[in-house]
């Protein structure tokens, strides 16, 4: 369950728009170079104001500003693209016959439910190594039955 804010549609989109147009540019070549040619002129102007401290606090400043805002600004945008991959995943899982759905909006899970299916998914992982086709086994369930079998088959 998401703890969010309630926020004016319109508001969500506008920053929507907004941290994607930011995201996007700030992501570019061009702004790295800007970012490069402030950080020079500033050096630059050193001499000019005598590396007082209000020359080191106009850098220090701005940087701190620019860096609060971007962080909200890349989570933004990570969010997003995290959303976007688990419904990608979960449309692969839900359309592969084979497949357990029990992986379909697993970043839902609580910890504890995270780690017994990963328990789950290790003693699968073990199974399937001592197989000899790799390839063979989709499932936990399979792989358990599989392994089952040939301990009913060839009992040592």
């Amino acid at each position: 369950m998401e703890l969010q804010p309630k926020i004016p549609q319109n508001w969500a989109a506008i920053f929507d728009r907004i941290a994607n147009r930011i995201t996007h540019l700030t992501g570019s070549s061009a702004a790295f170079l800007t970012a490069c040619a402030v950080v020079l002129i500033w050096g630059l102007t050193g001499p000019l104001f005598g590396y007082s401290e209000d020359w080191q606090l106009v850098i220090n400043t701005g940087t701190t500003i620019i860096t609060f805002l971007m962080v909200f600004v890349i989570q933004k945008a990570q969010n997003k693209d995290s959303l976007a991959v688990q419904l990608k995943l979960n449309e692969l899982i839900a359309a592969t016959k084979g497949a357990s759905n029990r992986l379909v909006a697993v970043e839902n899970l609580t910890d504890e439910e995270l780690a017994v299916l990963c328990q789950h998914y290790d003693t699968m992982a073990e199974v399937t190594r001592q197989a000899s086709d790799l390839r063979k086994s989709h499932s936990v369930e399979e792989a358990i039955e599989e392994a089952q079998q040939k301990l009913t088959d060839n009992p040592s």
